[in-house]
This record gives structure tokens, sequence and C-alpha cells, in this order.
């Protein structure tokens, strides 16, 4: 090799370099904490030293003539049902339009919510689970008619085999995925109330995520897999021990690494019940003023406010434990719809699959499908209520809150009301695409630099049109 020749390459390698430290440097002192697990893991992985699209964009890109009465509307909102923070993101055909953060991301310091603030997204995690398990479906690792439990299934692990009802053994991944286990709430939700899933189980708390496979083989059912259905959150936490199982990776490392890098997402994770072990862009949680506190989930006989240890999301994981900005969420979003804007992570015809309209079952993922071709995904935890819109106009819509109502499940109802409502008070919108200027309306010339670094270096698998940021 020339002299000459070999300095430019080496010249060329040191600058990549470069770029790799300033963006990791970036991640580093942004996205972590100590004493949280992530925080000793991030150092191994080199695409999550780029910096999320909530970071890269601003609340003042979407300061809009044209949103000041829709921005009204929520506020009253927010006032009427005492909703300190919340942040709202809107797009069109795969455009992303507005991001803005709505109150306080903190009240004890005063801080606002800005647009790169990640929330509890509750059950909206369903949605990302689902897409993993039809991204391992698509790939033929695994069979949706596949039996979950027993010795010729995919849980056949020996802790796993103390099966008390044999009609376990006739689960499938795709019953889970639908809600058609057979699993019961009557005696209420074992992800809420674990102290006595505890008891019955003869094991101390706290209850891991096997601990909670373990029960599901050994409760009965309410009614044989795939005759009936009933919303569970344990099944979904069993579609978590599957992912692992099948793809030999931790449950959300395979989420990150197959599914939300991929794509462009690189601020999603699962979260913590612990306020201590909460990422640094993180809002605070409220509940209403005659909230009752309750046993942590524990074991160490405290009390505590329900939105901080009344259950553990580490375990809650993969059926409603993420946490993520609504940005971002808008970016998973558009590998799963049908708009051909932005490239997929699945099939169109998985997605056709699994949004199917049939009032006989739940669609996949998703909370409910109709015949107009709407599709939505509700979510809410103690501290926090989010609300996912896909609408047949081509508006897609998420709305998350840091508070929670004394109307529970049903306030996320509420929260589409209104904002189809503040969305019929945008007469006009402007011909932009956040996703793809986000880099250049940047004010910060790292994030630009490191923007411009994610497009040159985005990985194989994703099309050159898969602009990341």
């Amino acid at each position: 090799m020339k002299p000459k020749r070999f300095k430019y390459i080496y010249l060329l390698l040191c600058v990549a370099l470069c770029i790799t430290t300033i963006s990791r440097g970036y991640y580093l002192k942004h996205h972590t904490n100590e004493g949280n697990p992530f925080s000793r893991a991030i150092n191994t992985i080199i695409p999550e030293a780029i910096p999320g699209i909530n970071h890269v964009i601003d609340d003042s890109l979407s300061d809009l003539e044209e949103t000041k009465k829709m921005e009204r509307t929520i506020e009253r909102f927010m006032a009427q049902w005492e909703i300190k923070g919340a942040s709202l993101a809107i797009m069109k055909n795969g455009k992303l339009l507005y991001s803005k953060g709505f109150g306080i991301a903190d009240s004890a310091k005063g801080t606002p919510v800005n647009v790169s603030n990640i929330f509890r997204i509750a059950s909206l995690s369903k949605l990302i689970t689902a897409t993993g398990i039809m991204k391992l479906w698509e790939e033929k690792k695994l069979s949706l008619d596949q039996p979950v439990f027993g010795e010729k299934g995919i849980l056949n692990d020996s802790a796993f085999l103390d099966i008390k009802d044999p009609r376990i053994r006739e689960i499938t991944v795709e019953h889970l995925l639908r809600h058609q286990g057979g699993y019961s709430i009557r005696a209420g939700d074992p992800l809420f109330c674990t102290p006595s899933v505890a008891q019955s189980m003869q094991t101390p708390l706290p209850l891991s995520a096997d601990d909670m496979v373990r029960f599901a083989v050994s409760t009965r059912l309410r009614f044989r897999p795939g005759e009936g259905n009933a919303y569970s959150n344990l099944g979904y936490v069993v579609l978590g021990k599957v992912i692992e199982k099948v793809s030999g990776m931790p449950y959300e490392t395979f989420i990150r690494d197959s599914i939300l890098i991929p794509i462009g997402c690189f601020d999603m994770h699962i979260g913590y019940s612990e306020p201590d072990k909460h990422f640094p862009n993180e809002v605070h949680y409220y509940e209403p003023s005659d909230a009752e506190p309750v046993e942590c989930y524990d074991g160490s006989g405290r009390t505590v406010p329900r939105s901080y240890g009344g259950c553990n999301l580490q375990v809650l994981g993969s059926a409603g434990g993420w946490v993520a900005s609504p940005t971002e969420l808008m970016k998973f979003i558009t590998a799963i719809d049908p708009d051909d804007s932005k490239p997929d992570i699945l099939k169109a015809s998985t997605i056709a699959y699994m949004t199917e309209k049939d009032k006989r079952k739940y669609p996949i993922g998703w909370m409910r499908t109709t015949e107009h071709d709407d599709w939505s995904r509700t979510g809410t935890l103690a501290g926090s209520s989010a609300m996912l819109k896909r609408q047949s106009n081509g508006y897609t819509w998420v709305f998350v809150t840091n508070t929670s109502s004394w109307s529970g499940s049903r306030f996320p109802r509420k929260i589409d009301a209104m904002i189809r409502t503040a969305l019929d008070k945008v007469k006009d919108w402007p011909e932009r695409d956040l996703f793809l200027d986000a880099a250049d309306a940047s004010n910060n010339p790292a994030l630009r630099a490191e923007a411009a670094a994610a497009r040159r270096n985005r990985p194989a698998s994703v099309p050159s049109n898969a602009s990341q940021l």
C-alpha cells in the first residue's frame, strides 16, 4: 500500500472514531444513572450512543400559530382533570407534524415537560411485545399455533412443567397475543397483587418474571384456550419469556436490537418502579389526591404510593413496563403501519393480520381495530395514562400523561374524545416532516453532526430512505 493512501485511510478511521466517541459521550451523559443495569450495559452497544429523535428536535419547532386553538383545548382538559404534565405527538401519512410537552414534569423542581421527556406507556408496551413476536414468526423461529407450555411447548423448562390445569397445554402463542389464553382477573390481576400470589405459591417476595410464569401454569383457567376472551397482563408477561427462550436473549435486549434500533428508536426502555432508578429525562408521576398507599411489591412491608411500588415494572415489562417519548412512539408506529413513506420492520401481510377486524377476538398488540380502519391502543398505570390512535384519515397521534385519573382504565377514552376535538381546531398544517428536518432544525451543532453520522452509518438492513433522525 502506498504511504499517501495509507495516511488517507488512517485519517478516515480517526474521523470515524471521533464521531463515535462524541456520540457515545453524549448518550452516556444524558442516559445513564448509577445503579441502573442499563448504564452498565451501555458500553457494549455502539448504536445506542446515537441520541433519540426526542433529544434532537425541540418544542419550539411546534410553536405554530395554526395550533394555538388546539393547545388551548388540551390545556383546558388538563386543568379539568388535574393533569400535571403531558406530551403529544401528531403524524400524518408518515410525516411527523407536531411534538410538544405540556405542563410540569416534576412539580418539586418546577421542571416543565418537553419533547425529550420519556413517560411510562403502560399497555402500549403490548404493541412492542407483539411486534417482537411477529418478527420471530416472520423469521420462522416460532409458529403462532405453537403450544407455549408442556413438554412439547416453547417454555418446556422443568420449572414450568408443574401444570395444574391440563387445558394450559393447549395455550398457543396466538392465544396469548389475542387474550384468549383463558386467564382470569376476577380475583384481581396477579401482576398488581403479588403479595397474595406469593402467598399462594409459597414463594418469597419480590416475585420475578419466572415466578409469574410458574403462577401461570399453576392456576386454573377461566375457559378453554381459544374459546373466550379475557384481557390478560399475565399472558403478555409469558410472551416476554417466549421471546427470551426463542431468541436466546433477554427480552429487552432482543426488542432493542431487533426492533427499535433498526428503525431509529434509541430512547425506549423498560422502566423502574423506584424513583431513584428513573432515567434522567423521565418525568415524575402523580396520582389523584385521594389515592391510598399500598404495600410495596418487594416484600419489605413498606407502604408506598401505588405509582412508586404498587407493582414491579421490571416484571410487568413485556405487558406494561416500557418508558418512551411520544416522538419515538410515532417513529415506532411508522414501522408497523400500512403507510409506505417510511420502511416497515414487518411485512405488509403481517401488519394486516395483526389488525384484521374480528369482533370475536382482540387484534394482535392493538386494543381495537374498526371497520373504518381506525386502530387504537390504550394504557393506564397509577401515575400515567396513554392513548395511541391511528385514524383512517391519515392522522396518527399519541398522548401520554404523568398523572392518573380516578376514572382509571376509562380515562384514555376521554383523551380520545378530547384529541379529536382538538385536532378539529387545526384548519391547515404546514407541509413538513420533523423526522427528516430534525437535525437541520436543531440549534446544537453537535447533534447535527451526530445525526449526519447516524444517516451515514445506519444499519445495513435499513433502507437508505429510513432516516433515523
